[in-house]
């Protein structure tokens, strides 16, 4: 699916399930809180921490998704087109970071 499209999801869902869009700030309050769910998971069950009985059951797709969710209210109520944006920045990502990576004897 094209970012646009998923764009285009959530404001209809706003439409039809959410009264508005919180503002701005609450938003990126949110959009804050989601990814440290999301770094919770990585960190539990990828990285050294231990990881509760309780935070088994979380899926980190879920998480991933209510950032993604979130970025795209924000693109949204900002007047972002993320299409356009994202696909600049891979271009922009491809020319500058090619040879970096590719050179780097870290990633080898």
């Amino acid at each position: 699916m094209e970012l646009k499209k998923a764009q285009e999801i959530v404001d209809n869902w706003i439409e039809e399930h959410g009264v508005r869009y919180f503002d701005e700030l609450t938003n990126m309050a949110q959009l804050t809180e989601e990814v440290g769910e999301v770094a919770r998971i990585i960190a539990r069950r990828y990285g050294e921490q231990s990881e509760k009985e309780t935070d088994k059951s979380k899926d980190l797709g879920e998480e991933l998704a209510d950032v993604i969710f979130v970025v795209l209210c924000l693109a949204n109520q900002t007047g972002v087109d993320l299409q356009k944006a994202f696909d600049k920045k891979i271009k922009i990502k491809s020319e500058r970071d090619h040879h970096r990576h590719q050179n780097n004897p870290k990633l080898k």
